[in-house]
C-alpha cells in the first residue's frame, strides 16, 4: 500500500483518542480517520458526530470484520490491549495501542509474536519518543559533554485525584508503575540505550496489590546504575524529569514526555550551564505519521513489540520486587 491513504480505526472513544489520532489526522493527508466503535454505540455515534468519523460499528468485533480498515488504534484499559491487539492481528489489522501494550510480559510476548506471524505492524504508543527532543538528549549523551554517564534518575508523578479511575483497578492492570511507570522506566532504557535489571522496589499501596508509588532502583551490566520514581497520588502535584549524572556534568530534562507543551534541557558542566528547547509539532503527529509510514513504505518505528516486551518485563520485575503481583496474575 505504498501511495494509499492509511484508513485507520479507533477501538474505543476515550479521551486520549483525540489528541492520539483525531488531531494528527486532521493533519496528515497520508492518514484518514475512518470508523470508531464503542462499547456504548451511542457514545461512537456522539464521538463520530463531534469530530467528523463517517462510520460507526455497532461492535469491536464489527470494526475489526470491516476490510475497508487497514489499522486499529486501540485506547482501551490496560487489561483489554492484549485481547484487542490480538483480535485486531488475527483479522490483519496492524495495531497501534496504548501503552502499556499488555497487562504483562507473558502476554507482550504473545502479542509480538502474533504481529510477527502474521505479517502486521504492532506499536507501543510512547509518543515522546518520536519528538525530537528523544533524540536530542541521546545526541547530547553520546557527545561526551557530561562525560561518561554514571547513573540516571527518572521521574513521572501526578495526582489522580479520583479513587474510582480504572487506573486504581488491580482488575483492568492499573497501578502507578503500570500507568505512570511504564514511561519513566522506558525513558531510562532509552536514555541508557541498554536493558537493567531490578535491584530493589518499594511500593505504597492505594487498595490490596494497586501501587499509588513506586520507587524502584536499578543496575546495567557495565555498572551504570538508575532509578525511577512514579506515583498517582503525588504529594508534589505534577512532576516529570530525567537527571543523568555524568563524569564531567549533568544534564536534566523537564517535561520530556509531552514536549509540545512545555519543557527544558539544562546541561551543567564545571563553570557553565547551557539551556535548550526544541521546536515542532505534537508527539502525536510525529507518532502517527511514522506508524503511517512503516505500513505505506517498510520505515522503521521506534517503539515495536520488541521494546515493549523489554518494558514490561521491567515493570513485572518491579512488582515482584516490591511484594506484588505483576498486573494479570492469578
Amino acid at each position: 500500500m505504498a501511495e494509499r491513504t492509511l484508513r485507520i480505526a479507533t477501538l474505543g472513544a476515550a479521551p486520549i483518542a483525540v489528541n492520539a489520532l483525531v488531531q494528527p489526522c486532521r493533519q496528515l493527508p497520508e492518514v484518514a480517520l475512518v470508523a470508531v466503535a464503542a462499547r456504548d454505540p451511542a457514545r461512537a455515534r456522539r464521538f463520530a458526530a463531534r469530530h467528523g468519523i463517517p462510520h460507526v460499528h455497532a461492535s469491536y468485533a464489527a470494526l475489526l470484520a470491516d476490510p475497508a480498515i487497514d489499522a486499529v488504534y486501540i485506547p482501551l484499559p490496560n487489561s483489554l490491549h492484549a485481547e484487542w491487539s490480538l483480535r485486531a492481528l488475527a483479522a490483519g489489522k496492524h495495531v497501534l495501542c496504548e501503552k502499556p501494550l499488555a497487562a504483562n510480559a507473558r502476554e507482550a510476548e504473545q502479542l509480538a509474536r502474533a504481529a510477527e506471524t502474521g505479517g502486521r505492524l504492532l506499536v507501543e504508543a510512547f509518543h515522546y519518543r518520536y519528538h525530537p527532543l528523544a533524540a536530542r538528549l541521546r545526541a547530547i549523551l553520546a557527545s561526551g559533554e557530561i562525560g561518561q554517564v554514571r547513573r540516571i534518575k527518572t521521574e513521572f508523578s501526578v495526582p489522580l485525584l479520583r479513587p474510582s479511575s480504572i487506573q486504581f483497578r488491580y482488575d483492568l492492570a492499573g497501578g502507578a508503575a503500570m500507568d505512570v511507570g511504564c514511561y519513566a522506566i522506558n525513558l531510562l532504557r532509552f536514555l541508557a540505550g541498554a536493558e537493567p535489571q531490578v535491584v530493589s522496589a518499594r511500593a505504597r499501596l492505594f487498595r490490596p496489590q494497586v501501587d499509588r508509588l513506586m520507587r524502584a532502583e536499578f543496575a546495567f551490566a557495565d555498572g551504570r546504575s538508575g532509578a525511577v520514581t512514579c506515583a498517582l497520588l503525588s504529594a508534589r502535584l505534577l512532576r516529570a524529569s530525567a537527571l543523568v549524572h555524568g563524569s564531567a556534568g549533568t544534564m536534566r530534562v523537564n517535561f520530556p514526555f509531552l514536549p509540545h507543551y512545555f519543557h527544558s534541557i539544562a546541561v551543567e558542566t564545571p563553570g557553565a550551564v547551557r539551556h535548550e528547547r526544541l521546536e515542532g509539532d505534537t508527539t502525536y503527529t510525529y507518532q502517527l505519521r511514522a506508524f503511517a509510514a512503516a505500513i505505506r513504505g517498510g520505515a522503521p518505528v521506534l517503539t515495536p513489540a520488541a521494546d515493549a516486551v523489554a518494558n514490561m518485563r521491567l515493570i513485572d520485575a518491579c512488582y515482584r520486587a516490591a511484594g506484588l503481583r505483576p498486573r494479570g496474575s492469578a
